[in-house]
Formats: structure tokens, sequence, C-alpha cells
């Protein structure tokens, strides 16, 4: 591997969870090499990682995608045995209550019995209940529409996200990796390696190797290599709400199948849901969809549970997914255009909570030039370059 002019073996586009995570694993190798963050805004004010509704699941249709969360949720259930006293995160404070699916027809229910198989075969806990069951564990809430629903006993709830990402940054400065702000405006190439990269203010700086981790940013990246790149902003707008009369603090995160998803945080409730003319967003375009509440999100919380008649939005805030058209999975490892140019790339909204194990991934890659703990080839550059889809199709 050879260094750059300022001494940086790899470069790291991008200072968010997974750029942070990937510096970790590289600097914990054995034979580090040295490391350069780069994050065009330190405060993460519009961070994919600092707007994430922050929860992991095991309930994934894609087995590669169950393999990285059993490993994320023992990551983050100890996180502070895992990043040491440099983190300074004791805890994430993991709240287990569940991720719950509902299914509003017979083959809907079917297919969350496959997929429950599937995940149990990985050491997830997943059970799938009737309609009867869920009433009886959840009696506040309306199923006359639900077939059957989904749930992890254990392994599913969420966490702080920004604890994750501040311990993984500050075990990877205590390792050596050091940290820049600056906005990358464009990589250079020659032949079949990129030599380096171009800051906005005019700077220049060279690598070996390269890993772009920079969430929306990466398709503009990448196009002035004169590389496409199937992935783009889509906007979410997530609602705090407030609902005296539906206070559930045990109630599991709900993926309702009309549509909605909603958890207790706090003593009320967040929610959201996908527009229905859902596309494309400007990269700087954070402009809540006020109207998403009364058309879409209350109609359907006030259907599904009792207590939400007199429900009303107490704040919001709006987040983007780095949304992988192809087939919502991560796209990741090298690019087969060029010999030191990595990808963690597409996570289409789960890519918190997958962090700890494909910045482990990454680092194993990059420097053993092979995955190792865990194989993630299926989710490679090649299937995007070829467009051949691995799907995902449990996007929340």
């Amino acid at each position: 591997m050879t260094a750059g002019r300022d001494g940086t073996e790899v470069l790291i586009v991008g200072g968010g969870v997974m750029g942070a995570s990937a510096a970790f694993w590289l600097r914990g190798a054995a034979a580090a090499p040295e490391v350069t963050v780069i994050e065009r805004d330190p405060t993460y004010a519009q961070a994919a990682t600092a707007l994430s509704v922050a929860s992991v699941r095991s309930q994934f249709s894609n087995p590669v995608n169950v393999k990285i969360s059993r490993f994320g949720i023992d990551f983050i259930r100890d996180f502070a045995a895992h990043v040491g006293p440099a983190g300074g995160v004791p805890s994430l404070g993991l709240r287990e209550n569940g991720y719950l699916f509902l299914a509003g027809t017979a083959a809907g229910a079917a297919l969350l019995e496959d997929l429950a198989a599937m995940q149990r075969s990985l050491g997830a806990a997943t059970e799938v209940l009737s309609r009867a069951a869920l009433s009886a564990r959840f009696p506040w809430m309306r199923l006359d529409d639900v077939e059957a629903g989904s749930i992890g006993r254990r392994d599913e709830g969420w966490f702080d996200n920004m604890g994750l990402l501040h311990g993984l940054r500050n075990a990877a400065r205590a390792r050596g990796a050091r940290f820049v702000t600056g906005e990358v405006a464009a990589l250079t190439a020659e032949g079949r390696r990129v030599t380096g990269l171009r800051l906005a203010d005019g700077t220049r700086m060279e690598a070996g190797q390269v890993l772009l981790a920079a969430g929306t940013r990466v398709t503009g990246l990448l196009a002035t290599l004169g590389e496409e790149w199937p992935v783009e902003p889509r906007k979410r707008t997530v609602f705090v709400v407030d609902a005296p009369e539906a206070r559930h603090p045990d109630a599991p995160l709900v993926i309702d199948h009309t549509g909605i998803y909603a958890r207790p945080e706090h003593g009320q409730w967040i929610s959201a849901t996908v527009p229905e003319a859902d596309g494309p967003c400007g990269l700087d375009d954070f402009a809540p969809d006020h109207q998403l509440w009364e058309d879409a999100v209350w109609p359907r919380l006030y259907n599904r549970a009792e207590g939400f008649a007199a429900a009303k939005v107490i704040r919001f805030w709006v987040g983007h997914y780095d949304y992988n058209r192809l087939d919502q999975n991560a796209i990741l490892g090298p690019h087969p255009h060029f010999d030191n140019l990595f990808l963690a790339s597409g996570f289409s909204g789960h890519g918190l909570q997958q962090a700890p194990a494909v910045g482990r991934g990454l680092a194993e890659i990059m420097l053993t030039g092979a995955w190792q703990t865990l194989d993630l080839s299926e989710l490679g550059v090649a299937r995007v370059l070829a467009g051949r889809p691995f799907l995902e199709k449990a996007i929340v």
C-alpha cells in the first residue's frame, strides 16, 4: 500500500457512522495503515447518522442482512466492551422492545413464516403470531385487517445513534485515526488507480486507498470519475407524536402493512411513512412534508390502535435515505474499474445498524483483498455495474 504525500495510506470520505466504523476497524488491525477521515460537516446536522430513527432488527428478507445484524446487535449491546474506555460511551441504551411486522393477507402471513424460519436458522428469535395471539399480547391494537405478525423476542429494538457514532469516532482517534473537516469536490484518477481527491477549497490529497462512505453524495463523487451510480437521496419526514391516551412504553416498533411505522419514545411516539410519490430529492432539501401527517400517518395510527384520536404532532425532522434504486441493498467493497477504490453506499435506510459489521468487513477486504469474518461478496459493486439486483424486500 502506497502512502500519499501527507503520509496517509487510507482516505475515508465521510465521517458519519460508516466512515467512523471503518476507521475504527482499520486502525485496530495488526498492521494498521495510516487513516484520515474527511467529513464536510462535523456538526452532523444533516447527516443520516444523526437523523436516523436508530433501530436494529434481524427481520430482513435477505440472509446476508440477517447475518450483518446478528453481529450488529451484539456489538451494540456490549458497545463499551468493544470500543473500550477510549470510546467514552458506557452504553447505547439499547431497548429490546422488538419489531412487529404485520401482514394483512394469508399470502403475507405465509411469507412471514418463511422469513422467520430463515431468520431463526441464522440465530434470530423471530416468531409468527396469529391475530388472536397478537390481540392477547397487544390488547390495545385493532387487528381486524391483520392475518398475522412476526416479532423478534430478543435482539431487536432501538438505541443511541449519536452514541454509536461518537464512541466509534473516539475509539478510532485513540487508535491513531485522523479526522479532518473538508468537503470533497472531486476524485482524480490515472488508469485503474484513484490518485487522490480535491477539496472544495482547492486542497489536494493523495492516498494508497480511498473509501467512499459519504452517503447520498457518493453518486456525485463517482460522477467526477465518469462513473454512473444508482444511489439517490430520498426524503423521509419523521413525526414525534403525543397521544396521552396511548401510552404503551413496552410496545414494539410496528411495521404496519398499511404503510406506516410507529414506536414509543419517552412517553410519546415516533411515526413515519413512505410518500406515495416517492422519488429523489435535492441533496440539501430537508423541507418537511407536513401534509403526510394528516393524509397518511394519523388516519392509519387511528385505525390501528386505541388512543390516537387526540394525537398531535410535537415536533418533526427530515432525514435522507441513500436509496439504492437497483435493489435497496448496500453496495460494498472494491470498485472493479479501480484497483484502490472502495465503496460503502446505498444502504436505503438500514445503514446505522449495519455499520459495526460493514466497517469490519471493509477493513478486512481493504487490508487483505478478501472478505474474512463475514462474506459480503453478494453486496459487491459488480452486481450494480451488471444491473443484476440482489433484493432486500424488508425496507422500512
